[in-house]
């Protein structure tokens, strides 16, 4: 196969948040080149319907494994949850997806876990099955992050405006819970954010794993990169414009 991006892994969001999980992938596999893609022309994917969100991510996913791509991230727990076992029956690389990150949460021993995702995250089956499978013994609170990825995506988390939009969805939460998971992979962003309405409190979140799966999923096909070199990344957007990229390399490269 031919390909512009031959032998590349693509990962894919609606917007800039799965940097958030490039970055753990990067770290762990530094060696291999990756092409990113955040439809941030769409975004966001928490408050369209199942069937949108399905169709906007199979035709993208399509275009870079038509490109060569060797595996697919989807970087967001909205496409995950939406379409993820539609691109496993229509393609045959890996694909791997994120799920909030409630399990290892619950490991470590907290009781009362907010749970901040998308409305859509939150209201498909994959989150309750999720919820129902490790949060025995814990309570597990979901607050759907309303407006919050629009004003990530336009790079506004620094204003009283966002401190007050914070305010408003966790506020009455401050003190009554002992760990947050972040289920947008846009929120990890926005931690210091969160925390200053929540207070130093644990945060959790599905990136880490993710990259590891994706390891071992290359691993167990036999396409894991061979090169000493390191590798490159591409950032590409449905939103095609400097700022939108410059918003995404400003992302990536935030300590």
């Amino acid at each position: 196969m031919n390909g512009k991006y031959l032998n590349d892994i693509c990962v894919f969001d609606s917007g800039a948040g799965g940097i958030s999980v490039l970055r753990e992938i990067t770290r762990l596999l530094p060696h291999e080149d990756i092409v990113y893609f955040g439809d941030s022309a769409n975004a966001p994917y928490g408050s369209r319907t199942k069937e949108e969100v399905r169709e906007l991510t199979l035709n993208a996913i399509r275009h870079f494994v038509d490109e060569g791509v060797k595996a697919c991230v989807i970087a967001c727990n909205t496409a995950t949850s939406a379409a993820a076992p539609l691109l496993r029956s229509t393609f045959s690389i890996p694909i791997i997806g994120v799920e909030p990150a409630v399990k290892p949460a619950v490991l470590a021993g907290h009781r009362r876990i907010l749970v901040m995702a998308t409305e859509m995250t939150l209201r498909l089956e994959k989150f309750h099955r999720l919820a129902e499978k490790y949060g025995k013994g814990a309570e597990i609170i979901p607050v759907p992050g309303i407006g919050v990825v629009e004003e990530i995506e336009a790079g506004r988390t620094d204003t009283p405006e966002f401190h007050e939009l914070l305010e408003n969805l966790l506020g009455r939460y401050r003190g009554r819970v002992d760990a947050v998971v972040l289920g947008c992979t846009h929120y990890p962003f926005i931690r210091r954010q969160i925390a200053e309405v929540l207070g130093n409190i644990p945060f959790y979140d599905g990136g880490e794993g993710t990259a590891r799966e994706l390891k071992r999923r290359l691993d167990e096909n036999g396409i894991l990169s061979a090169r000493d070199r390191d590798g490159r990344v591409i950032f590409l957007s449905s939103r095609n414009t400097p700022e939108e990229i410059a918003l995404y390399r400003k992302f990536y490269g935030m300590p």
